[in-house]
Parts: C-alpha cells; structure tokens; sequence
C-alpha cells in the first residue's frame, strides 16, 4: 500500500497539479527553443561552437516542441470527448 493512495484529492489540488506541470513543460520548452536561438546565433556569428551541437539543440527543441503540440492536441480531445458525454 502507497502511503498516498488513502488520501483524498480535491478537485482544485488536481486543478493545481496539473496547472503547474504544465506550466513547467513549456518552460523547458521554452528554455530549449532560446538554446538553440542562441547557439545558432552564435554559429552564425563564427563563434567557437560545433556544428553538430547547434543541431542537436536545434532537434531538441524540435522534438520538444512537437512533443507538447500532441500533447495539448490530446488534452483538447479528451475534454472534448467528456463535454459530448450525456449524463
């Protein structure tokens, strides 16, 4: 038995929770898509910065990206799926 598992979670902790989680993905979504702005910037620039690196956080950032658009994509399907529940 978890030591959590007995205890009740009102729907605004859920609310909450969820809240924060997201909030903190697009943050690390956001802090990759500056990353990468700024290792191109300075490849461009003729900086000391490898190729590869730029790209690798190029698709990072990417992925990242892409991650959390079908993420949100399945959210906003899933609630659309529970306001067409009849009750």
């Amino acid at each position: 038995m978890q030591p959590n598992e007995n205890k009740k979670v009102t729907p605004s902790e859920v609310q909450e929770t969820f809240s924060s989680l997201l909030k903190k993905a697009v943050n690390e979504v956001n802090h990759a898509q500056v990353q990468s702005d700024i290792m191109t910037e300075k490849l461009a620039n003729g900086e000391n910065v490898q190729l590869h690196d730029v790209m690798i956080a190029s698709q990072k950032a990417s992925i990242m990206l892409e991650t959390t658009l079908q993420v949100r994509n399945k959210v906003v399907e899933a609630y659309q799926s529970i306001m067409r529940m009849q009750i």
